[in-house]
C-alpha cells in the first residue's frame, strides 16, 4: 500500500513528443490506459451534452427547443454513449494502467491486441455519431433498441448503428482476453490469487462476464440485421417471430452488462477506503466471493426487466426471488466497507469523499432496485421515471463517482504531480449536491406516474422537473472543474512525494505505523504491529 504513490515518468515522456504516431502505434499499457481515459472523458462531455438537451427540453411542460424526433435521438445516443463510450472505456483504461503494476507485471500480456482494442473504439463511435449527418437521422429507438421499433420502424441508419455495436463488442472481447491472460499468467512470484488486490480480482471476474455476454449482444444485433435486410422474422410476429424474444436476448446481455459497469467500481472503492482508513480491507476473502456471487447471479435475473410482457407467474416468481438474492452479496460488500472505516484512522481527502458518497448513494440505488425486483410493484414502477432514478443512482454516483475517485487517487502515481485538493473538494461537493438534486426528485415524479422517454409531461410534474433540470446543468458544469483540475495537475502540479496520502492528521499511509490494528479484525491476519518472525 505504501508504494501507491511513486511517480512514474517514462523516459520518452520527457523527450520531444513523437507526435500522433507515438499514440497510434503504442503498445505501452500506461499509454493505452491514458488513451482510454481521455477518450472516455471526451465522450462524457459528448453524452453529457445530449443529457443537457434532454433536461433543457424537460425544463417545463410543452414543446420547448427540440422536436420529439430529435429528443428521441438524444435519449438513445445519450444512453449508448454513456454505457459503451464512457463507463466501460474508463474502467478498461484503469485496468490497463493499474493491473500490471498491481500484480508486478512489466506490461499487459498482449500489447498489440491492446492497441487494436483501443483504436477501434473511436472508429465505432465515429460511425455512431456520423448517423446524425445521414438521411433518416440518428437512431431514435432508445438505448435498449427494442424490436420492432428498431427493425420494422427504424430509420435507415440502423445498419450503421448495428455495425458500431459490433465494433464496440469486439473491442470489449479483445480487452477482456488481454486482462484475463495478464492476470492468470503474469503475476509476480508469490502472488497467489487470494493475495491479489481487489481491483485486480474485480476485473478478472468482469472480464469473464464480458466474454460471456458480448457475443449475445452481437447475436441480437445480427438477428436485427437479418430481419431488416434479409427477410427473416426473428422478431416479426407476422412471419412467425416474437418481439419478446428480442427482449430476452437483449437483457441476457444487458443484465450482466450492468454488473460489468459496477464490479470494477467495487474494487476501486475497496482500495480507497482501506487507504484512507489506514486499515486493511475488512473481510478480504468475503469481498472476493461476493464479487463472484454477484457475477454468477447476474446471469439468472435478466427477465426482471420484462415483468410486464406477460410471462407465466412461475417465471415472475423465479426472476423476483433470484433478483432479491443479489442484495445479499451486495450487502456483504457495503457492510465490509463500513467495517473497514469503523475505528479506522480516517482522513477525508478527495478520493475518500467520492468513495464515501459512492457507498451511501449506490446503496440508495440498490434499495430502489430491490423495490423494482418485486414483480407486482414493478407493474406500477415500470417505464416511469422511478426506473430512471434507480439506474442513474447506480451509474452516476455509483460507477461514475468511482471512476472520478480512482482518477484523483491514482493521478499522483500516473503523472508524478499532485492535483489541487481544494479544487478537488469543491468538485466533490458541487457534484454531490447536484447529483442528488438531479436524480432524487425523479423518484417522486416516477411514483406519481411520469413516463420515461417522453418529451412532454403533465403540468403536475412541472416543479420537480425544473429542479431536476437545474441540478443536471449544475452537475454538467461541475465536471468542467474536474477537467480543469486534471489539466492543472498534469501541467502545473507540484511534484508528488512518497507521502502524498499522509492526510490532514499526518497519519502515514501504512496503517500499521501510526494506528495499531483494531483489537479484532475478525480475520486470521497476522498482527502487523509486532515484528514478524519466519516460523
Amino acid at each position: 500500500m505504501s508504494a501507491v504513490i511513486e511517480s512514474h515518468h517514462d523516459d520518452h515522456h520527457h523527450g520531444p513528443a513523437k507526435g500522433f504516431s507515438r499514440w497510434l502505434y503504442t503498445t505501452n499499457h500506461k499509454d493505452i490506459g491514458s488513451l482510454y481515459l481521455w477518450f472516455s472523458f471526451i465522450m462524457l462531455f459528448v453524452g453529457g451534452a445530449m443529457a443537457m438537451v434532454i433536461r433543457a427540453e424537460l425544463f417545463e411542460p410543452g414543446s420547448q427547443i427540440v422536436s420529439p424526433e430529435f429528443y428521441n435521438q438524444m435519449v438513445t445516443n445519450h444512453g449508448l454513449i454513456m454505457v459503451f463510450g464512457v463507463i466501460m472505456p474508463a474502467f478498461v483504461g484503469l485496468a490497463n494502467w493499474m493491473i500490471p503494476m498491481q500484480i508486478g507485471a512489466p506490461d499487459m500480456a498482449l500489447p498489440r491486441l491492446n492497441n487494436l482494442s483501443f483504436w477501434i473504439l473511436p472508429a465505432a463511435f465515429g460511425v455512431l455519431l456520423s448517423t446524425f449527418l445521414m438521411e433518416g437521422g440518428a437512431p431514435n429507438f432508445g438505448w435498449t433498441f427494442y424490436a420492432p421499433l428498431s427493425t420494422e420502424y427504424a430509420p435507415p441508419t440502423v445498419t450503421f448503428f448495428i455495425f458500431s455495436v459490433h465494433i464496440m463488442g469486439a473491442s470489449s472481447i479483445m480487452g477482456s482476453i488481454n486482462i484475463i491472460t495478464t492476470i492468470l499468467n503474469m503475476r509476480a512470484p508469490g502472488m497467489t490469487l487470494m493475495k491479489m488486490p481487489l481491483f485486480v480480482w474485480s476485473w478478472l471476474i468482469t472480464a469473464y462476464l464480458l466474454i460471456a455476454v458480448m457475443p449475445v449482444l452481437a447475436g441480437a444485433v445480427t438477428m436485427m440485421l437479418m430481419d431488416i435486410h434479409f427477410g427473416t422474422s426473428f422478431f416479426n410476429a407476422a412471419g412467425g417471430g416474437d418481439p419478446v424474444l428480442f427482449q430476452h436476448v437483449f437483457w441476457f446481455f444487458g443484465h450482466p452488462e450492468v454488473y460489468i459497469m459496477i464490479l470494477p467500481a467495487f474494487g476501486i472503492i475497496s482500495h480507497i477506503i482501506e487507504t484512507f482508513s489506514r486499515k486493511p480491507i475488512f473481510g478480504y476473502s468475503s469481498m472476493v466471493y461476493a464479487i463472484a456471487s454477484i457475477a454468477l447471479l447476474s446471469f439468472v435475473v435478466w427477465a426482471h426487466h420484462m415483468f410486464t410482457v406477460g410471462m407465466p407467474i412461475a417465471g415472475e416468481l423465479f426472476f423476483m426471488y433470484s433478483t432479491m438474492l443479489i442484495a445479499i452479496p451486495t450487502g456483504v460488500k457495503v457492510f465490509n466497507w463500513l467495517s473497514t472505516m469503523f475505528r479506522g484512522s480516517l482522513t477525508f481527502e478527495t478520493p475518500m469523499l467520492f468513495a464515501i458518497a459512492f457507498v451511501a448513494l449506490f446503496t440508495i440505488g440498490g434499495l430502489s432496485g430491490l423495490m423494482l425486483a418485486i414483480a407486482p410493484a414493478d407493474f406500477q414502477y415500470h417505464d416511469t421515471y422511478f426506473v430512471v432514478a434507480h439506474f442513474h443512482y447506480v451509474l452516476v454516483p455509483g460507477a461514475l463517482f468511482s471512476i472520478v475517485a480512482a482518477v484523483y487517487y491514482w493521478l499522483p502515481k500516473w503523472t508524478g504531480y499532485m492535483y489541487d485538493e481544494v479544487l478537488g473538494k469543491t468538485h466533490f461537493w458541487l457534484s454531490f449536491i447536484s447529483v442528488n438534486l438531479t436524480f432524487f426528485p425523479m423518484h417522486f415524479v416516477g411514483l406519481a406516474g411520469m413516463p420515461r422517454r417522453i418529451p412532454d409531461y403533465a403540468m403536475q410534474f412541472a416543479d420537480y422537473n425544473m429542479i431536476v433540470s437545474v441540478g443536471a446543468f449544475l452537475f454538467g458544469l461541475s465536471q468542467l472543474l474536474f477537467l480543469f483540475n486534471v489539466l492543472k495537475c498534469v501541467y502545473y502540479g507540484k511534484s508528488a512525494t512518497a507521502e502524498v496520502w499522509e492526510g490532514a492528521k499526518g497519519k502515514g499511509l501504512e496503517w500499521t505505523v501510526d494506528s495499531p490494528a483494531p483489537y479484532h479484525t475478525f480475520e486470521t491476519s497476522p498482527d502487523l504491529t509486532k515484528p514478524q518472525t519466519n516460523s
